[in-house]
């Protein structure tokens, strides 16, 4: 989300700056993400956005003005779940979704396992 104040320095001072309904659609993504996501997975402010790490970036989110965003930090994932994300637009390792629409849980925490799968087989498990 664009703003003119200073880069938020945690992921709750991030949501507090999104309008809504933007913060409430992130609160939503960010939920789905941390209960599949590994319990030793953190949480960071990466390039002023909310990141969450395991064993290297593990996904990311934001709000803009028209759309949310959910960065997978490879573009592996969109060709494996290329069906469950025909009706998104995407790129880049990119899912870009409406600001009153998150994301199906479901197809979330599905994204978030693979993603960890992928770090975990880069870093040898």
């Amino acid at each position: 989300m664009k703003r003119n104040t200073a880069i938020p320095k945690t992921v709750n001072e991030y949501l507090a700056a999104v309008p809504e309904p933007a913060r409430s659609t992130l609160k939503n993504v960010r939920t789905a993400i941390r209960s599949a996501a590994p319990a030793e997975a953190t949480e960071v402010i990466s390039y002023g956005t909310p990141m969450f790490k395991y064993k290297g970036m593990l996904m990311g989110y934001a709000a803009y003005p028209k759309h949310c965003s959910l960065f997978l930090a490879t573009s592996s994932l969109l060709s494996m779940f290329k069906d469950e994300l025909s009706r998104y637009q995407t790129s880049k390792g990119t899912i870009r979704f409406p600001t009153d629409q998150p994301l199906p849980a479901s197809l979330v925490k599905k994204i978030v396992k693979a993603r960890v799968a992928q770090n975990e087989q880069k870093q040898g498990r």
